[in-house]
């Protein structure tokens, strides 16, 4: 049995070579190969259309490496908690072995995971996933109370925005690669363990 799928996607998409890209990609994918020890099969499967690429990788950038009030690891943490909300595989592999290099504990991401609760997390953990989850879950109902709750716990008003923004990020990128049967990178199952 192989435990890879034979497939990137379930699309059959016109995947360029790396020297195909433009310079600009292949420098990044060389750099993502550098430092992850692999090109991440998102940015794959995105190669095949260079503007949506373009604008994946910019707005993931900026939210998950950009400057803010949260650390990468709780950037992560949203991930996987918004991925196992919306049982996205490839979101909780990739970010599941995300949140185990930050953490240095291999078996949190497993915890988010599962169920972000049994998890032992802080009081700001579980409050920033609580507001996460509920707008994955159920954004029509998000009011003030929710906001507070993140205030109450010491996030200020722009890691409001921002744990929306990754929330928001999550939701949508876990609908494509569902939609289309995105699968992870093997890699990443034995990362950080």
């Amino acid at each position: 049995m192989n435990p890879q799928p034979s497939h990137l996607t379930a699309l059959d998409l016109p995947l360029p070579s790396q020297d195909q890209l433009p310079e600009v990609f292949q420098k990044y994918f060389a750099l993502c190969e550098d430092k992850l020890g692999l090109i991440p099969n998102v940015l794959k499967a995105y190669s095949h259309n260079i503007a949506q690429l373009e604008a994946f990788s910019s707005l993931y950038n900026e939210l998950m490496l950009g400057k803010s009030g949260l650390s990468n690891l709780e950037k992560e943490m949203i991930a996987v908690a918004v991925s196992a909300s919306n049982a996205c595989y490839y979101c909780q592999v990739a970010h599941g072995a995300a949140v185990r290099e930050y953490s240095q504990e291999p078996t949190l991401g497993e915890l988010l995971v599962m169920n972000y609760r049994v998890a032992e997390l802080s009081e700001r953990h579980i409050a920033m996933l609580d507001f996460s989850v509920k707008l994955t879950e159920s954004p029509h109902r998000m009011n003030e109370d929710d906001r507070q709750q993140l205030r109450d716990v010491g996030f200020s008003d722009q890691d409001i925005w921002d744990i929306a923004n990754i929330a928001g990020f999550y939701n949508m990128t876990n609908r494509v690669a569902s939609a289309v049967d995105m699968q992870p990178n093997l890699e990443y199952h034995s990362q950080h363990r």
